[in-house]
Parts: structure tokens; C-alpha cells; sequence
């Protein structure tokens, strides 16, 4: 049973407090702050009590509130979504690039796997738009073979991913869609975090001369991006390892050479011997927390998650506008 707080002191009575309402209530004070209230008071020669003890008797009595209308936000659940091989789960964005000249841009469509972070679909283009966004989608998931039910695409909330032709679009490929929540960045971490990588690469420039410098650009970065970059996330492995189910084969074949290098010197690996860095099983966005009791959108996985088949080869996406 919890303890009661013994009353202080100072506190006024139960009579105190019904006269301070009183006063508070009467017609020239019940739209003035308490406050004003209280100069009034101390100008008339009376003091009832202090302005904070008149805040405190209204906030008891429900009766203090912001006056001027205040718009109420919804609440937007935390997106929870979990990916335990290829093709589960995407992630796609559009970054802008800066053109030739002052406020002009082209615009790079990404599609992300989310699980092994391969980029399954790109597109340079003039503008952003829903309809560029729709040709994108069903281009990506046609070359990639998705079947219904089996593909979950996650998207911040631009205008044109939340437009309502990718919408009916998702819907009659089958494929789920769900949305970061408004204003934050970390509900798409891994296309942020994919756009870090190519504007921080030391031969991306600061400016496109034109469409088709943008495009050739892209066109070495990213399969240099799938196939040789070695990604921190993946235990070091390529995206094209993990995508096409090379992982297991990569990561025995350099378990080998550390047996190898730890038979020659041991002494020189105190911790024993020494393991390549694995790859994940699981993939989240927000990965839930025990004591979060809120609802949240989760695409669960099978019980046991493992890389699935290698899949064929895809080209790179770079429709024309």
C-alpha cells in the first residue's frame, strides 16, 4: 500500500481553498490568469494566496487548460519489421542530385533489400512524381520474379509514396506496403544510411553535368556497390553474397584461412582461434523492445530464419525518363 504524503504545514485548509475558488470564480476573474488575479488581489489589500497555490487549486478541479485551440497530432506507431532473407523486406527512397546549375536537380529512385542490403532497383529521372514511382515499383518486382504475398516495401511519407496509384499498385502485385512515421529519419535507416555511402564516396562529384552524367555515375557505382563493397553490416560480406546465397561458402572459406594463419603463429592470437565475423540472421527496423506495450506493424518472419535459395542475376534498373 502506498504511503500518504503528510499534509504540509503550510498548506491552506479545506475553507481556504473553497474561498480561493470562490474568488477565482467570480464574474470579472474567471477569464483573467491567475496571475492577474493575484495583482488585483494585492492591489485591493488582500491576499488570499500565491499565484502558483491558485494554478495548483484550478489544476485539481480540472478547470486550467491552453486557451487557443491546439491542433492534435495522431499518434503514429513505430513501424516493427523484420527480414530473415532475401527479397522479405525493401526499402526504396529518392535522393536529389544536384544539376548543372542553381535549383536544379535530378532525382535517384533506390531500391534496397533490406536484408542483404542489395540494390535490387535504381532510376535517374528529371522530377519526382507518382507515376515515375509506379513504372519504378513494377519494373523492380517484374525483374525480380516477387510473387503475391510474399514481399513487404517500406517507404518514408513523400507524396510519392504515399500516393494512391502505388498504393493500388502494391495492391495488385501482392505486396505489402507500410510507412515511416512523419518527420522520422530513422524509421528508413538502411536507404539513409545507403545514400551516405554514394555522396561520401571520394569520386562522386558536386554537381551532374546532365541526366546522362548522373545515370553513367550510377552505373559504376552501383554494381561496384553490390558486388565489391564489403559491408560492415554483413559481417563484411558483399550484398551480392548475402542476396544470392553466397554468404555461408564466403565466410567458411575465410574461417579457413584464420585456422591457417592461427596453426602458423597461436601465439600471436591470444583470444584462440579466431572466427570471421558472421553474417546477421535477422534484419529489423525497429526492433521491438520488451517493455513497449504499443501496437505496432510487424512482418514476422518463419520460425527458424535462414538465407533463402540464390536467386538469378538481376540488371540494374535505369529507366529512361
Amino acid at each position: 500500500m502506498p504511503l500518504q504524503r503528510r499534509p504540509s504545514p503550510r498548506a491552506l485548509t479545506a475553507d481556504e481553498q473553497r474561498t480561493v475558488l470562490a474568488r477565482l470564480h467570480e464574474p470579472r476573474f474567471v477569464d483573467l490568469a491567475p496571475a492577474e488575479v493575484y495583482a488585483t488581489l494585492l492591489d485591493e489589500g488582500a491576499y488570499l494566496c500565491s499565484e502558483r497555490t491558485m494554478y495548483r487549486l484550478l489544476a485539481e478541479h480540472t478547470e486550467v487548460r491552453e486557451r487557443r485551440d491546439q491542433l492534435r497530432h495522431p499518434t503514429y506507431a513505430a513501424p516493427e519489421l523484420l527480414a530473415c532473407r532475401p527479397n522479405e523486406l525493401w526499402s526504396w527512397d529518392i535522393t536529389k542530385l544536384l544539376g548543372p546549375a542553381k535549383w536544379t536537380y535530378f532525382y535517384l529512385y533506390v531500391m534496397l533489400d533490406v536484408f542483404s542490403r542489395y540494390v535490387v532497383g535504381w532510376m535517374v529521372t528529371h522530377g519526382e512524381s507518382a507515376t515515375l514511382a509506379e513504372r519504378f515499383i513494377h519494373e523492380t518486382c517484374t525483374r525480380q520474379g516477387i510473387g503475391r504475398d510474399h514481399l513487404t516495401i517500406h517507404a518514408d511519407r513523400g507524396q510519392a509514396m504515399t500516393s494512391k496509384s502505388v498504393a493500388f499498385l502494391l495492391a495488385d502485385l501482392g505486396v505489402t506496403k507500410t510507412h515511416s512515421r512523419p518527420h522520422v529519419s530513422n524509421d528508413n535507416p538502411y536507404s539513409e544510411a545507403h545514400f551516405k555511402t554514394l555522396k561520401y564516396r571520394p569520386a562522386f562529384p558536386d554537381r551532374f553535368g546532365s541526366l546522362q552524367d548522373a545515370r553513367a555515375h550510377c552505373h559504376v557505382f552501383f554494381p561496384w556497390y553490390n558486388t565489391e563493397h564489403h559491408h560492415s553490416g554483413l559481417g563484411l560480406l558483399t550484398p551480392a553474397d548475402v542476396h544470392h546465397g553466397l554468404a555461408d561458402r564466403r565466410v567458411a572459406a575465410r574461417a579457413t584461412v584464420l585456422a591457417t594463419a592461427y596453426a602458423v603463429h597461436p601465439e600471436r592470437f591470444p583470444g584462440g582461434l579466431p572466427q570471421p565475423p558472421a553474417r546477421p540472421a535477422q534484419v529489423w527496423i525497429n526492433h521491438p523492445t520488451p517493455w513497449c506495450g504499443r501496437t505496432h506493424h510487424r512482418v514476422v518472419g518463419p520460425p527458424t530464419c535462414s538465407v533463402g535459395a540464390s536467386s538469378p542475376s538481376l540488371s540494374l534498373t535505369a529507366a529512361q525518363s
